[in-house]
Parts: C-alpha cells; structure tokens; sequence
C-alpha cells in the first residue's frame, strides 16, 4: 500500500512536534474477573464496531473523535465465546481486535465514523496490520442493520475513487453478532503506555495519519 497523499515525511514532522501522547482522562469502566464490562448505551447513544489491526491505535483513534462518548477494546467476527487475548492471538477463535464505540448521532454520524475508521488503519492490507500479521488483526466494518450496510459500501467506494490508498480497499463487511470485552489491561493501552516502544512506533502513527485526513471529526482538544 501506498499513500498517494500522506508522505511518510509528513509522518515523521508531526512525530516531532507531537511526540507526546495523551495522558491522563482515562475512561471509568467497570470490570468484573479481570475483564471490562460491556456498558448499555444511554438513549441519546449509538453503537458501532469497527477491527483495523490492534485496537490500541483503534481505540484511541476512536476516542479522539468529536461526539465520541467511550471506546472499549474486545473481540468479534469469531464464533468462540467469552475468548480471551491469548486464544485470539492464537488465530483459532476467528475473532479480531476489535473496539465499540459509543457515540452522539447529533453530533458525529456512522458515516463519519466509518469514515474515520478507514483512515485510522491500512483498509486495504489482507489479514493484517503493517507488522502486525493474522486474521485476529484483519480490517472489518461491522453494520447493524440495511441502511448501515450501504453506508459503509457508500464510504468504501469514495475512497477507492478519491483517496489517498492506491490499492483497492478489501475490508471485510459483517454483520454484527456479538461484541466481547478484552481484559482491562487492555483499556486505554494507548493513554496508559505512551512511552512503550510499540506505541510509539507503530501506534503513534496511526492516530496521526487519522488526525490528518479527517482533522474535522477531531475534537479540538486533540489538534493542539
């Protein structure tokens, strides 16, 4: 894959000037037996789930986004109940990291979602993430009903004729079943280790690349 748009010096510039990450403002979940529990969202709130790789970069992503009310990190797409990190790592349980988000449809609609979610991995790379490789990392839009369908099909298709990808986009389209919760070492990883080489490296990019493409949908906080 490569960026018709995003040059990689592009990249390495807001490294410099942004080379710290969030802190702080961690989200109160609850949790239960070492695993976060799923919250019911309110009535002004929207659910949508979205896997593109490690859900690190993917929650944070999320979380940055303007009407975005809480990200949680898990697994879904497989067929194995209640799975742990270990059992999708271990590529059998079909499963992909995959984060659930909450959001306010007055101010940030699915296709926005969606659309930022394509900018915050590489859509279209198989069964993987940069070096993060298997089907537990694989890109998938998830829909929850007709309408949400076409509008994924809808974004898809404008960035295979406008963006910045030069390959095809090939995210998976699934319908969505169930959602399980990661174990809570796994929230808000991003905030937590900012200094970890890999969200540095790997990470940090990222919610970078995000950031530029769709600087819109960014809550003003996170552009400073």
């Amino acid at each position: 894959m490569q960026l018709k748009l995003f040059c990689p010096l592009v990249v390495f510039a807001l490294l410099c000037f942004c080379a710290c990450t969030p802190a702080g403002e961690l989200q109160q979940l609850d949790s239960k037996n070492g695993f976060t529990l799923v919250p019911s969202p309110e009535k002004s709130q929207r659910v949508a789930n979205f896997a593109g790789g490690c859900f690190w970069a993917m929650q944070e992503c999320m979380r940055e986004l303007k009407g975005v009310k809480k990200v949680i990190s898990g697994y879904a797409g497989g067929d194995l109940a209640n799975p742990t990190y270990e059992m999708v790592l271990g590529g059998k349980s079909g499963h992909a990291e995959t984060v659930q988000v909450y959001y306010d449809p007055k101010v940030i609609s699915f296709e926005q979602l969606t659309e930022a979610f394509f900018y915050a991995h590489d859509p279209t790379q198989i069964d993987g993430q940069g070096p993060d490789l298997g089907r537990d990392y694989r890109s998938i839009a998830f829909y929850r009903s007709t309408q949400e369908y076409k509008t994924i099909r809808k974004v898809m298709d404008k960035i295979d004729r406008n963006g910045p990808y030069s390959e095809p986009v090939l995210t998976e389209l699934m319908a969505y079943k169930v959602f399980y919760p990661a174990e809570t070492s796994h929230q808000d990883y991003y905030r937590k280790h900012s200094w970890d080489p890999y969200i540095r490296r790997v990470s940090v990019p990222k919610v970078l690349k995000m950031k530029h493409f769709v600087s819109y949908l960014v809550d003003p906080k996170y552009l400073h």
